[in-house]
């Protein structure tokens, strides 16, 4: 019975979106090549059934849109294929981007938890610095990233360090807008109770502040190690890094290499899952931990 659930309402419904999407994408695909493909066939005087001209258009080496298959076989090819120290290997660039993303991400994390704490307890910061907060992710990523970039590069700071601040700027404030929420959603009667206890401030902090912001924060760092991913990836490409996803994307521009550039946002996204999936566990253990049930 829990099978059966299981199937009916979680893997099904993910199967017939993937399905949805690989059909879609297949008739882009096709859509997309036909006039190139209508050009290498009129200059080779080629002339064949509808059939094999969708065939060629889903088979081209550098097409506009690569086909599912042609972007699953070079996933497969550059990951279990090739050796994980090949610059060719996809594992290998993905633990490159996965590096700046783990101490950005960290980084932010704990920026976004002092912020929120500082914004909690303090009104002027609740005035003064939520604003700005607020404003500094209205300005591009794309934008400050080669501003970062150059100024650590002129005091010869580069390397991991820049991608990390980048992921840091990124994850920082869904963490500190998640805390700020979870800190501040102890109900009054909860707070009063604490105050007949005649608890200090730090004993409703620990004890009730605390352990009330945790759902919150795992919420909010789900967002956010998405977020510093982007960052580390971004980070890559004004450095004219030789490794990561981000250089991956790079020289696959480069080159018309497109097939390499979907492989590598498919690598991205893929690691992208894995990592929201680490923090959900974490999140689960953590809940279980504070005597919470499971689902």
């Amino acid at each position: 019975m829990q099978q059966e659930r299981l199937l009916q309402h979680r893997i099904l419904p993910v199967v017939t979106i993937l399905f949805i999407i690989v059909a879609v994408w297949y008739v882009a695909a096709v859509f997309m090549n036909t006039p190139f493909q209508r050009d290498l066939d009129r200059r080779g005087n080629v002339t064949s059934t509808p059939m094999d001209f969708i065939e060629r258009t889903l088979s081209q080496p550098k097409p506009v849109l690569p086909a599912p298959h042609q972007v699953a076989s070079n996933v497969f090819e550059n990951t279990f294929l090739r050796r994980v120290t090949s610059n060719r290997s996809l594992v290998y660039h993905s633990w490159v981007t996965l590096s700046s993303t783990a101490v950005g991400f960290t980084l932010g994390t704990l920026l976004g938890i002092l912020i929120a704490v500082g914004i909690v307890h303090v009104k002027a910061l609740d005035r003064s610095l939520m604003p700005w907060i607020i404003a500094s992710q209205t300005v591009p990523i794309l934008a400050i990233a080669p501003m970062v970039i150059v100024v650590l590069a002129a005091v010869n700071v580069t390397g991991l360090i820049p991608k990390a601040l980048i992921s840091t700027y990124l994850s920082f404030f869904p963490v500190a807008v998640g805390m700020v929420k979870g800190l501040r959603s102890p109900e009054l009667i909860q707070l009063d109770l604490m105050c007949t206890y005649h608890a200090s401030a730090a004993q409703t902090f620990w004890k009730l502040r605390v352990p009330a912001s945790i759902p919150f924060l795992f919420t909010s760092m789900k967002v956010a190690i998405a977020a510093s991913l982007v960052g580390a990836i971004v980070g890559e490409l004004p450095t004219g890094a030789v490794a990561g996803i981000g250089s991956k994307l790079l020289a696959g521009s480069y080159y018309s290499q497109t097939i390499d550039i979907w492989a590598a946002l498919i690598a991205g996204s893929v690691l992208a899952a894995i990592l929201v999936t680490i923090v959900g566990v974490v999140a689960k253990i953590v809940d279980l931990a504070m005597g919470g049930r499971p689902a």
